[in-house]
């Protein structure tokens, strides 16, 4: 059985770009959904709490977006919230 959703991108801005960019390549017939967090940018001088919270609420978007999979494409929420989000939606795929 072949999972049409698309795959969902986050970053706190357009440097995800080149991770997009990346599945592209690898994937090139999967459909993606990218959301750059440009009005909170950059994430490395907030606080952990507050990356944990934007990184819940760019996953709840994306989650609403029907996606299969979640690639964060922003190292300070990979560094800081990764293990959340995955005890959070434990029915997501999160890398």
């Amino acid at each position: 059985m072949t999972d049409n959703r698309p795959i969902g991108v986050f970053d706190s801005g357009i440097g995800g770009l080149t991770v997009l960019r990346e599945i592209w390549k690898t994937v090139p017939g999967e459909s993606t959904i990218y959301f750059g967090d440009n009005s909170r940018t950059p994430y490395g001088t907030k606080s952990r709490s507050t990356v944990i919270r934007y990184s819940l609420q760019n996953l709840k978007f994306l989650e609403n977006k029907d996606v299969k999979m979640v690639v964060i494409a922003c190292n300070t929420a990979t560094a800081a919230a990764i293990g959340t989000l995955r005890e959070r939606y434990p029915e997501l795929i999160v890398i």
